[in-house]
């Protein structure tokens, strides 16, 4: 079974292959107008408390409740938190993030095989957003691959390198076992049952975003990710390097400190919907670096494809009335595959005016 390919015009030129080319400057269609280039100046990055939550109390009865607290501080004040002592060994890790540096840099032929500019194809290599729609590109090659059930959908997976399923398969199944965890903790966080959408989880959708963000020469004129939040309820990512911006409830943008084995944890759209708006999907985007490059690894949890989601009736009052209609996983590939994500977000379709 193959994936559908929609390169024919010739328009698909990965930013690996265009580095070659290019010493000084990037491709005028890489250049983002004035007002959305990355400001690297963060003056106000220092007065921002980064959270980082020591799973190891987790198992704790005693450190739990203290734990809770700090991942509902963190979700209602920033939408994301880091996570060290998550169990995932350093191994499996680094593992992923070396067979994702070994896919990008094969031949150019071996990648197009699955290039797709289709959202719905279930594996799909691409670069930019969304190359065939975007009006500005971002500096960035991916492959994205479904996951969960596994069985389901590795046989669809990049067979070269030779070790890319079985590494990237390793860290997948690792990533589904801690969603489980964090989405215990983080449900419990906003006052529901730990086992709430329980059977719903364990079925839920699963998409690894492996993502390549090459060195660029002019870093401060473009973007690798524009910003955007992500659908689903959580998002896991590993990454080699920092580059990774969120920003705040005031807009102001905050690299994210790169902590060596912890992993980080972003809310998505999905949980915003569940929470009732307790919560907020947390917006990003991916910033360069002129001399070396990034790779990273986000692993997207969210229900399945067709599952609609609502606000959990127990986060509904007089207070706090309904103020998002239900939406699917689907229902956004659909939107997305029309709109670009850094022009429209599907979650504003939901709201509740």
């Amino acid at each position: 079974m193959g994936v559908q390919r929609d390169i024919s015009d010739g328009s698909f030129t990965s930013v690996m292959a265009l580095i070659q080319k290019c010493h000084q400057n990037i491709p005028e269609r890489y250049v983002l107008p004035p007002f959305q280039r990355p400001n690297h100046v963060h003056v106000d990055c220092i007065s921002t408390d980064h959270p980082v939550i020591d799973l190891s109390e987790m198992n704790h009865p005693a450190h739990r409740h203290r734990l809770i607290n700090e991942v509902r501080a963190a979700c209602n004040e920033l939408g994301y938190f880091q996570v060290i002592n998550h169990g995932i060994p350093t191994s499996v890790m680094k593992d992923a993030l070396n067979s994702a540096e070994e896919f990008f840099n094969l031949p150019s032929e071996e990648k197009t095989r699955f290039a797709s500019t289709d959202v719905h194809d279930p594996v799909r290599y691409g670069t930019s957003v969304n190359h065939g729609t975007d009006k500005v590109l971002y500096w960035r090659d991916f492959i994205k691959h479904y996951a969960n059930p596994i069985s389901d959908w590795i046989h669809l997976w990049p067979s070269n390198p030779p070790t890319y399923k079985e590494k990237m398969g390793n860290y997948a199944k690792a990533m589904v076992a801690l969603q489980k965890q964090l989405m215990e903790v983080v449900l419990e966080s906003l006052g529901l049952n730990a086992s709430y959408l329980n059977n719903d989880i364990e079925e839920g959708s699963q998409v690894m975003t492996v993502n390549c963000y090459p060195s660029c020469p002019k870093p401060d004129l473009a973007l690798g990710m524009p910003p955007h939040t992500d659908f689903g309820t959580i998002t896991i990512l590993n990454q080699s390097q920092q580059g990774l911006e969120i920003m705040d409830r005031d807009n102001k943008w905050h690299p994210v400190p790169f902590i060596q084995g912890a992993l980080i944890v972003q809310l998505g759209d999905q949980m915003e919907v569940i929470s009732n708006g307790r919560y907020k999907s947390v917006p990003h985007r991916a910033i360069l670096n002129m001399k070396r490059k990034r790779f990273s690894i986000a692993s997207l949890h969210s229900m399945r494809l067709e599952k609609k989601v609502g606000p959990a009736p127990e986060l509904v009052d007089e207070q706090h009335p309904v103020a998002y209609r239900e939406g699917s996983f689907g229902g956004f590939l659909d939107y997305i595959s029309a709109k670009s994500i850094s022009k429209a977000k599907y979650i504003e379709t939901l709201k509740i005016k």
